[in-house]
């Protein structure tokens, strides 16, 4: 092994120091193949992947199936603006989504390319409904996007919004519920869900008028913000609290969905059916892909209301109907959930073994650890997460963080037990080292 970045990484890092936009670049890791859970790079390291591409790769890198349909719909027709004309892929993949999408009530479905277009399309949906509901509702710690509509929810980092200001107006964010680090200094249950409560005893008492919101924006489990997973209770409160005003429930399922959590849709943990989700990321496994399904009666009903010029490309179509077929058939969210088990276990065990863990949470394999300088003032402890993060890259890791502190876990669901606890030992390792250069 070389240690990374070896030479030809760092000959293409420099390159891309010199000519590519500063982006969100984590670890210089510079890929050549990948397979399953595994990743080579150009000088022949391999790594065990906990980030999936960022939650894109549910199914694993080059899963083959995929990649036949990728090849097999690249050599007849690679693009013939869906948009504007027809063709089967494109017909069997909405019809598709449709019926896998929760509740039995009629729908449609927008397709895009990524996850910030398909929250765009659900706020213009939103909208187009009513002429007097023009505002919306999204929660402290979302991220839906960076485009300038779905920016104006996302209130995950301040360098996200900081210089964009004028943003779309009229979006008034809240409290996630965030027990962990509960923002009201209450505990659950003892707190009555007070953080879905106060929107309608005070929020629509004083600064939002209930009846001039077009819809409520919330992720199932707040991704970017720290894989924040809501008690008990709270998602069907506060989605009765906003249906009983007429406002639309929009479900961002761009990192939870399509079988993530250990079931297809992140929502279905909490028995709530949305008017609107919106996916993407492991939608085309690594085919850029958005969808936005809604309830039909939501249509625009008129052309060039909305449209777009790549949305349902025929490659990334393939590459989604293939994705569905494996997630499908070789039980993937199942899969999930009892990979998942194992996966949490291992956690709890290192939070009793180690003080430096706060928190540790998720459901299925959407799951992630919180670093703290001092469990009792639960002070977040960035540093050390990143010092965790950089030493899993040089051990051959792939991870991410999200929130303040918090490290993501989340490899591809066809992971094998076997690379699951190689990471995880590593990762322990990487905890162990990382705490006693703190002290």
């Amino acid at each position: 092994m070389v240690e990374p970045p070896g030479p030809n990484a760092k000959e293409i890092i420099k390159v891309d120091n010199e000519y590519l936009a500063t982006s969100t670049k984590t670890a210089p890791i510079v890929v050549e193949s990948a397979k399953g859970a595994l990743v080579k790079d150009v000088d022949g390291n391999t790594f065990i992947d906990f980030a999936s591409g960022v939650a894109v790769l549910n199914v694993g890198h080059c899963h083959p199936k995929v990649v036949k349909a990728v090849q097999d719909q690249a050599a007849k027709v690679m693009h013939f603006a869906g948009t504007d004309y027809y063709y089967q892929v494109q017909s069997d993949l909405v019809k598709r989504l449709c019926d896998l999408a929760p509740g039995d009530h009629a729908k449609k479905v927008f397709l895009s390319n990524s996850g910030t277009e398909s929250v765009e399309a659900a706020m213009k949906l939103a909208r187009w409904r009513s002429a007097e509901r023009k505002q919306f509702i999204a929660f402290i710690g979302a991220f839906h996007g960076r485009t300038m509509g779905s920016l104006s929810l996302t209130a995950s980092k301040r360098v996200q919004r900081e210089r964009y200001f004028p943003m779309v107006a009229g979006v008034t964010h809240i409290p996630y519920a965030y027990c962990y680090r509960c923002p009201y200094k209450l505990e659950y249950p003892s707190c009555d869900l007070w953080c879905a409560k106060i929107l309608k005893e005070i929020y629509f008492e004083t600064i939002t008028p209930p009846h001039e919101v077009a819809a409520l924006f919330l992720e199932p489990i707040q991704g970017e913000g720290g894989y924040i997973v809501p008690p008990k209770g709270w998602t069907s409160t506060i989605t009765k609290i906003v249906r009983d005003q007429g406002i639309l429930v929009v479900d961002d399922e761009v990192q939870a969905g399509i079988g993530r959590t250990g079931k297809m849709w992140g929502i279905e943990h909490f028995d709530v059916v949305p008017d609107v989700i919106c996916t993407a990321k492991s939608l085309g496994s690594g085919i850029p892909i958005g969808a936005t399904i809604f309830r039909r009666e939501l249509d625009f009903g008129v052309q060039g209301a909305h449209s777009n010029t790549y949305g349902g490309n025929c490659v990334a179509c393939a590459s989604a109907l293939a994705t569905l077929d494996v997630v499908e058939e070789e039980r993937l969210p199942e899969r999930a959930e009892k990979v998942g088990a194992l996966l949490r276990k291992r956690m709890e065990e290192m939070m009793r073994d180690h003080e430096v863990i706060g928190d540790v949470r998720g459901l299925g394999l959407m799951q992630a650890m919180e670093f703290v300088r001092d469990r009792r003032t639960k002070e977040p402890a960035k540093h050390l997460r990143d010092d965790v993060a950089f030493l899993l890259f040089k051990r051959g890791i792939v991870a991410i963080g999200c929130g303040r502190s918090g490290l993501r876990l989340i490899p591809p669901l066809v992971i094998s037990e076997e690379h699951l606890n190689t990471g995880l030992d590593i990762l322990e390792g990487c905890i162990k080292d990382a705490a006693k250069a703190m002290k």
